[in-house]
């Protein structure tokens, strides 16, 4: 935040916030012991700050349709990969897409409905000018789920 560190209270409030973005002001005041005032203000600084980005609401996605979810690693030709970016953007099946240092230039995760389109899905960024490679991660079982970035 402008000029100071996120302290202990901001701390709980992210915490609360994280686990129910909901819950009302006045139950996170009684929750860090301070005024409904005092925590309205430590929240918009917050948000100002860009610690908090954005409120949204958390789906499962099987309950959507999507039984397969992939976690798929993507290596591009390095002069192409801001154009491979920009297409897998405009995907609707993209629901996170990163930059990344590590073993793949892109990690993109996918949604389908089914195994048939996930392969669709696959071959379609294989085929993606620039893509060298897609090393494609199916999920079979989440076993935390605290935080989606």
């Amino acid at each position: 935040m402008a000029g100071r560190i996120v302290d202990e209270i901001d701390r709980k409030i992210i915490s609360i916030l994280m686990a129910n973005a909901r819950t009302t002001y006045r139950e996170i005041a009684k929750s860090v012991s301070l005024t409904d005032v005092a925590v309205i203000k430590r929240i918009k600084k917050l948000e100002g700050s860009k610690v908090i980005k954005k409120y949204t609401a958390i789906v499962d996605p099987t309950a959507l349709g999507y039984s397969k979810i992939s976690f798929t690693g993507v290596n591009v030709k390095p002069e192409k990969l801001f154009d491979v970016v920009r297409e897998l953007k405009d995907k609707n099946y993209v629901k996170y897409l990163a930059l990344t240092t590590g073993d793949h230039d892109i990690i993109v995760v996918i949604w389908a409905s089914t195994g048939e389109e996930l392969d669709k899905i696959h071959s379609e960024i294989k085929s993606i000018e620039g893509v060298i490679s897609v090393y494609p991660a199916i999920l079979s079982e989440v076993l935390k789920d605290e935080a989606y970035v």
